[in-house]
């Protein structure tokens, strides 16, 4: 699903355009909770989510000072995934999302964004987190797009630990979706819950924050 970054066809205007964007947060707005720590501790197990925390010790130091969080997720990029090949970091977010699908969806979110559909609305999931590890879950909820987090990979294919792009949150939410859809892009709604989703809940006509509050 490398190729949702961009708005498809099926509910464009005749120019080509989507006819009503809506854009929804992923993590703790769709889901309970943060899904890319989610994979990196099933990823990589308990023992070894110990001891990459153990490593990490450092760049958690800087972040404790400097609030950085592109910094130190990348810094977890590079210790839970670096080196691994794109193809099997793709089977693995896929296997993840289907096991931790049910424990981490929200219901009450998961009903909007179906009433969203039902709506005709173009419906793009803007987060932070990498977008190789949320398209499963972009996939099955049926999404017209998806805008996150580019991984960087070498010339083998495997990751480096760096990002192509910056951080996405605060914004760099709006600044994507422009790039995307346009700079006059009409966001009827736009759901999000962290102060890196208020620019992007700025620019909406109906803006949702910490809308939903419903546990597995």
């Amino acid at each position: 699903m490398s190729d949702m970054g961009s708005p498809q066809g099926s509910r464009q205007s005749g120019d080509g355009t989507p006819r009503e964007v809506v854009a929804f947060d992923f993590d703790g707005t769709l889901t309970v909770r943060d899904s890319f720590t989610a994979f990196l501790r099933w990823k990589a197990g308990k023992r070894g989510w110990t001891k990459g925390l153990v490593r990490l010790a450092p760049a958690m130091a800087r972040y404790a000072r400097d609030r950085d969080r592109g910094a130190i997720k990348a810094a977890s990029v590079h210790e839970f995934l670096g080196g691994l090949d794109r193809r099997t970091l793709e089977s693995e977010a896929k296997r993840f999302a289907d096991e931790a699908w049910a424990d981490l969806m929200r219901p009450d979110a998961l009903a909007t964004w179906e009433d969203w559909n039902r709506r005709g609305a173009h419906r793009v999931i803007v987060t932070a987190s990498p977008e190789t590890t949320v398209a499963p879950f972009a996939k099955r909820l049926g999404a017209e797009a998806l805008l996150g987090t580019h991984l960087v990979f070498d010339g083998q294919d495997r990751v480096t630990g760096a990002f192509a792009s910056p951080n996405c949150r605060g914004e760099e939410k709006v600044r994507r979706l422009r790039a995307a859809y346009g700079d006059d892009v009409r966001i009827i709604a736009a759901y999000g819950d962290t102060s890196g989703d208020h620019d992007m809940l700025a620019i909406a006509e109906e803006a949702g924050f910490r809308r939903f509050r419903g546990k597995p």
